[in-house]
């Protein structure tokens, strides 16, 4: 008996993220040095731990509101006050998610019907486009290579004239990833002034909002408060990938609807990675500023390192990632540059048609490694370009 043929028609559109299967697909190679996964390197700090500790002794074993915990969401709407101005009743406005990812999730399936287009600025995370397949609407790419992946309103135009009343939303991811690009207040106050013409949902992925290098992050719910859903999370500030902990900020009217889906999803956060997240957001409120320090030195080396071997890069003002161009003369099929790296020199990075064919002939490498580690990389990758001429 053949149960595979009675799934769902549209799981078959979609596939285990390109970036996982290249992990796994080098994770065999002898000696491999991998810079290929978006996770900090960094371990969570002592104090939130000692949080979960307590929370485990004190029984917050038990399940939270399907919103999450009071003093979880009062932190929460707490932090982003102080660090971007934006403001947010706890008890109706905020919502707890296992990571952004589920946030993601819950916010495109509570808005999206079939038949709908969703506008992506490309290269972008490959996270989005099988949530939007799943409900059965339609991906419609941006591509952003011509303007160093700055999204443009003109660009945004230009999509709303072409699809027209089928368009029911956006999704901005910035600081980026795959590029590490990210926009200042004038930039995105420029598209907010565009989309504010417009009736769609602006879901505005800001996972890495405290990753910035040259300017403080900026929101676009600061400008289009009642448009933005809003999804940030605590794994990248706060190197706790593994707490799963997000939050979902927007209108109550939003949120009221968004948390149905949220609730048939998974319930609620873990109560214990929610009670280590308040002492995140209250007592480590700026506990991303010693890993940021440390990026911006390993962005500044990975950045100089990748140029001088000839490939052209836009340099990366937030996340932890450098997104680069291969060079004329080697092979532009990024999938099998980055096969024949690994084979030839131990070193893996993420092919950039994992991020979509306006990123095909680029590669990602994540600098979220330790100094030693990053120079031997660029030392591997240096010798690979020197012998895939000869």
């Amino acid at each position: 008996m053949d149960l595979t043929k009675r799934f769902n028609k549209q799981v078959d559109k979609i596939a285990v993220s390109m970036i996982r299967q290249f992990d796994e697909q080098v994770s065999d190679i002898r000696g491999i040095i991998k810079l290929t996964l978006g996770e900090p390197d960094f371990n969570t700090p002592d104090h939130v731990k000692t949080a979960a500790h307590d929370a485990i002794k004190n029984n917050f074993s038990h399940y939270s509101g399907m919103a999450g915990l009071t003093d979880v969401r009062e932190a929460a709407t707490f932090f982003i006050k102080e660090k971007y101005n934006l403001s947010y009743k706890p008890t109706s406005e905020v919502l707890v998610t296992v990571g952004a990812t589920e946030a993601i999730s819950a916010s495109l399936l509570s808005i999206l019907e079939p038949g709908d287009k969703v506008l992506l600025p490309a290269p972008i995370y490959p996270g989005y486009e099988p949530v939007i397949t799943l409900a059965q609407a339609e991906p419609i790419y941006i591509d952003t290579t011509s303007n160093q992946f700055v999204l443009t309103p003109e660009m945004i135009e230009v999509a709303m004239v072409e699809h027209g009343n089928q368009v029911k939303a956006i999704i901005l991811n910035y600081p980026s990833n795959p590029t590490g690009v990210t926009y200042d207040r004038q930039e995105v106050k420029a598209i907010a002034d565009v989309l504010k013409n417009y009736p769609i949902f602006v879901i505005s992925d800001e996972i890495y909002s405290e990753l910035t290098y040259d300017e403080q992050h900026v929101s676009i719910a600061e400008f289009i408060p009642d448009q933005t859903i809003l999804i940030n999370g605590l794994s990248k500030s706060h190197a706790m990938t593994g707490w799963r902990i997000g939050f979902i900020f927007g209108p109550e009217q939003l949120i009221t609807e968004i948390i149905k889906v949220h609730q048939y999803l998974v319930t609620a956060a873990s109560t214990i990675s929610q009670k280590a997240a308040v002492r995140a957001l209250i007592e480590g409120m700026d506990d991303a500023a010693v890993m940021k320090k440390e990026y911006r030195k390993r962005r500044d080396f990975v950045y100089e390192q990748m140029t001088s071997f000839g490939f052209e890069v836009a340099r990366p003002n937030g996340a932890f990632y450098i997104f680069a161009k291969i060079p004329k003369g080697y092979e532009q099929d990024s999938m099998k540059f980055c096969v024949d790296l690994a084979q030839k020199q131990a070193i893996a990075i993420i092919p950039g048609v994992a991020f979509g064919k306006e990123a095909e002939g680029y590669v990602r490498i994540s600098y979220a490694a330790d100094f030693d580690t990053l120079r031997e990389a660029m030392d591997r990758i240096g010798n690979y370009m020197i012998s895939a001429l000869d």
